[in-house]
């Protein structure tokens, strides 16, 4: 067994050797940048792409009230009530009405929400999403 002075003296020796071992790791990693070194090489692997947009559509029908139509346009997609009315006047007048457009899982869950609330209010109002051309 040590005696108690000759085991402070070992780890204090110990310790001091650990803390020049981390000085010098951290002196050697300041001097590699890649601004001075030319050994340093980076390359981007993978371009980021942007995802593709999906337009939301809502389809008229002979069954939806206008109302519901208006409801769903401030309640899903977030219009303002005057965007609202502007917007199922024109699915009632072309056929067809751009709500949104949105990546694809958003476009998807939007479309799947207007059909729910739809049949759950019982109207057969028609909502889909095409790709953004």
């Amino acid at each position: 067994m040590l005696a108690p002075v000759a085991a402070g003296v070992i780890l204090s020796t110990i310790n001091q050797t650990t803390i020049n071992q981390q000085s010098k790791t951290v002196k050697a990693m300041g001097k590699c940048s890649p601004e001075t070194d030319d050994s340093v090489f980076s390359e981007t692997l993978d371009e980021v792409k942007e995802p593709s947009m999906y337009r939301v559509l809502i389809h008229n029908d002979d069954y939806t009230s206008m109302e519901f139509v208006v409801e769903i346009l401030v309640s899903v997609f977030n219009k303002s009530l005057e965007d609202a009315i502007n917007i199922m006047l024109k699915v009632h007048r072309q056929e067809i009405g751009l709500c949104g457009v949105y990546i694809y899982d958003v476009a998807e869950t939007k479309v799947g929400t207007v059909e729910t609330l739809a049949r759950g209010n019982g109207f057969p109002l028609k909502c889909s999403m095409e790709r953004e051309s």
